[in-house]
């Protein structure tokens, strides 16, 4: 099983990837990045990429109408020259984890890269 590193590495081999992160989106911090940020500051990616990941994360108007105790799973953010992956991860312990891959529109499967994400969040082991 990955450790961050690890992970962040599978990440970056996914096709048409960027850069990744793994973040925290109670703080706004990177706890592990790799390839290169949308903003060129990887800090500043990730306090912006948890910002956006807690408005949808506490929105009710995105909670499962049938079980609002349901959690969000992922986001999918697209531009006209990339996609923007958030995968929420859950933990053991009370941290909000999740991990941001920012893809190439031109050369990512959208739905490949996804599924991958997905393995990789569940994968993932902190130690």
């Amino acid at each position: 099983m990955p450790g961050i590193e690890d992970c962040l590495s599978a990440a970056m081999r996914i096709a048409g990837a960027r850069g990744a992160g793994l973040l925290d989106w109670g703080s706004g911090l990177a706890l592990g990045t790799a390839g290169v940020s949308p903003a060129e500051d990887h800090e500043a990616t990730a306090a912006e990429a948890t910002d956006l990941v807690r408005l949808a994360a506490e929105s009710l108007s995105f909670a499962e109408a049938s079980d609002p105790r349901l959690p969000l799973q992922d986001l999918i953010l697209t531009t006209e020259r990339s996609y923007h992956l958030f995968r929420l991860i859950g933990t053991v312990f009370d941290s909000r984890l999740l991990l941001h891959l920012w893809l190439d529109r031109e050369e990512a499967n959208l739905a490949g890269a996804r599924l991958r994400l997905q393995a990789l969040a569940e994968e993932l082991v902190l130690g």
